[in-house]
């Protein structure tokens, strides 16, 4: 009987030495011989499961987009499954990763430099754009208040999102530990809660 191919095991070990290059020496000084020892693998065994450095960079941006998913708790309401989107980006726990976080900053940097590389960066950027678009939809149909022109406040979230990571991994210690999600969450829900009711009633008509 044929033995199972190990195949995705050895790509799961590349990518996961890339996580622990990159954020060390940068994409431009991670080697594929760096990669290599950091995986516990030989160069030709890399260059076996991806063609080119690239090729695992991308593997890698995966690979965070999955991690992100995978903190994002369920809750009961509209306004918990916001937090708990914010929480699943920034808020820290065992699941943090600080690692994945540096990567996640080196990626959107090659973003300007590869193709490839900027077009998943802005596919994942879409996308939560539009999650977050849904939940705060979601959260304002719950409480009753108006949905209008959320999308500038979706980019503002997504902005701070980044900049957060950019700070935390550029500047070491100019983000207070542990604050950053809590941050972000009050400065939503104060946004939330100024919204106006949907049904707002005339000035000086009875409430």
């Amino acid at each position: 009987m044929p033995r199972p191919s190990n195949r995705e095991e050895r790509r799961a070990q590349i990518v996961d030495g890339l996580m622990r290059v990159l954020p060390e020496h940068g994409y431009e000084r991670a080697s594929v011989a760096r990669i290599a020892k950091a995986a516990g693998l030989s160069p030709g065994l890399v260059h076996h499961h991806f063609e080119n450095k690239q090729a695992i960079l991308l593997a890698l941006g995966e690979r965070l987009v999955a991690l992100v998913r995978g903190r994002v708790a369920d809750a009961p309401t509209a306004r918990g499954r916001l937090h708990a989107f914010l929480d699943a980006h920034l808020a820290l726990g065992p699941a943090a990763n600080a690692d994945a976080v540096a990567c996640w900053v080196a990626l959107g940097a090659e973003a300007l430099f590869q193709d490839e590389v900027g077009a998943l960066y802005r596919e994942v950027i879409a996308e939560r754009k539009a999650r977050l678009l849904a939940l705060l939809r979601a959260a304002c149909r719950e409480e009753g208040r108006s949905a209008r022109a959320l999308e500038p406040l979706a980019t503002t979230i997504l902005a701070a999102v980044e900049g957060t990571f950019q700070l935390a991994t550029a500047a070491p210690g100019s983000v207070p530990a542990g604050s950053a999600a809590g941050s972000l969450r009050r400065v939503v829900d104060a946004l939330l809660d100024a919204r106006p009711p949907t049904h707002a009633s005339p000035k000086g008509a009875p409430r």
